[in-house]
């Protein structure tokens, strides 16, 4: 263990990744329904996966699993092979596509835009090591390049032919060519309160396609089948209960105390880099508490645990390295909670058909993202971040009509709006915490 905390930050965190790809490979083998693993894999490569497709309805659970696997595998190797540093974005990236393999992301539409990540670097002649992530950060868009392989323009599926392979190398390489630079400027309009940081240029991307490809042409692609229905808490649950507490049994073997990690949940600041701030195993712990956390959420509200809920644990996960613990996400979830006990409850005196229940999928997923808005309650005070919550909530639903169900990031798009509206109003009209202390100091 002496030998593992030694571990740079670097190779620690590859080491971490290579636990959570050979975890989930290892679940792929203990499904009940492991005998079906390679063909339901196949079904998941060649069935449409719009927002929000759960691959536990298209391939089954052992599929499911072997996908998120190998997909984590291949993020990976992309680390090892590019030589390339990990560091807590490299973190947010590698979890945030890992949780995408149940219900969004495959083993084959994530390379078109990888693609075009390798042309970007071989036009602006920088060195591959430097844009991994934004090679993770591309697939945001894969079920756009599922749809364009197998289907448009057609509204059924028709298998995979020339001219839609084609089309998908070609719109896979324009994404992945401009998202380095939309990274780049991304944090210039969020302000750095939007953890999610590689949502917004990859929502209005997904915005221009949309209106590109299908809005403008008269295309409309139905969303698949329902996939829904397909759930399963006991194996969620098992098998998050068994990571997350392997994380937390890694930490405490690492060194890792209680007030080690007090100090985290308790920082009066935003810090967006725990893994090198505090140290390997305190972020380790914050992985395993704050995964158990969320897990506790969404028993709580009831959520159905199909794929897509399954997924969004680990995309909510995803910030762990880069600024999000209990500490600051609980006024997140009460937002929500209290969203949708007061619009529910506007909605029947209006007579309206509400639908935003807090255990709706929508609302489910939806929650995964508005977690990437707090920093606003780390500078700003917990009722602020539960404003930013509420506004999240109230648009969250309303945002995939903008790029047609093709974006991933659609939470941490919305939770860019959300920072385009609020943080200007909170820079002009109210004190942060350390304003408010020293005001009150004197």
């Amino acid at each position: 263990m002496k030998k593992i905390r030694a571990l740079p930050e670097s190779d620690f965190l590859k080491l971490f990744f290579a636990f959570f790809a050979v975890f989930f490979l290892m679940a792929a083998v203990c499904m009940p329904d492991r005998a079906n693993m390679l063909s339901g894999l196949k079904q998941i490569l060649v069935q449409p996966c719009k927002v929000s497709t759960s691959y536990f309805g298209v391939g089954g659970y052992a599929a499911t699993f072997l996908n998120m696997g190998m997909v984590a595998a291949i993020c990976l190797t992309l680390f090892v092979v590019f030589g390339a540093e990990a560091n807590n974005v490299s973190t947010l990236a590698f979890i945030l596509t890992t949780g995408f393999g149940a219900w969004g992301i495959n083993i084959m539409n994530i390379w078109p835009s990888i693609a075009g990540v390798f042309l970007y670097a071989l036009v602006k002649k920088e060195k591959l090591s430097g844009l991994v992530n934004a090679m993770l950060f591309s697939t945001g868009l894969a079920p756009l390049i599922t749809d364009l392989m197998i289907r448009y323009p057609n509204a059924e599926v028709v298998g995979f032919n020339l001219p839609g392979i084609a089309l998908s190398l070609l719109i896979g390489a324009l994404i992945g060519f401009l998202m380095p630079a939309g990274m780049a400027n991304s944090p210039k309009v969020h302000k750095g309160f939007d953890l999610y940081s590689a949502a917004f240029p990859m929502g209005m991307l997904a915005f221009f396609l949309n209106a590109t490809l299908f809005k403008t042409m008269g295309i409309d692609l139905p969303n698949p089948g329902d996939t829904l229905s397909v759930v399963s808490p006991m194996i969620c649950n098992t098998f998050c209960i068994l990571l997350f507490s392997c994380c937390i049994l890694g930490a405490l073997a690492l060194g890792c105390t209680p007030k080690a990690y007090w100090r985290l949940l308790t920082a009066p600041n935003t810090i967006k880099d725990f893994s090198s701030y505090y140290g390997t195993h305190v972020f380790l712990m914050n992985v395993g508490v704050f995964g158990l956390f969320i897990l506790g959420y969404y028993n709580l509200i009831g959520a159905p645990f199909n794929g897509v809920t399954f997924g969004v644990v680990f995309c909510m996960l995803s910030t762990c390295n880069s600024g999000s613990h209990p500490g600051n996400v609980w006024p997140i979830m009460l937002g929500y909670l209290a969203s949708s006990v007061v619009f529910g409850w506007l909605s029947q005196v209006a007579g309206g058909e509400f639908a935003m229940t807090i255990h709706s999928q929508a609302i489910v997923v939806g929650l995964c993202y508005a977690n990437g808005l707090s920093p606003i309650a780390d500078k700003y005070g917990w009722h602020y971040g539960f404003l930013a919550s509420v506004m999240h909530y109230l648009l969250v639903t309303s945002v995939p009509n903008l790029h047609g169900g093709f974006c991933l990031y659609n939470g941490g798009f919305t939770a860019a709006l959300i920072c385009v509206i609020l943080i200007p109003e909170l820079e002009r009209f109210c004190h942060t915490k350390d304003e408010r202390k020293a005001l009150k100091a004197k």
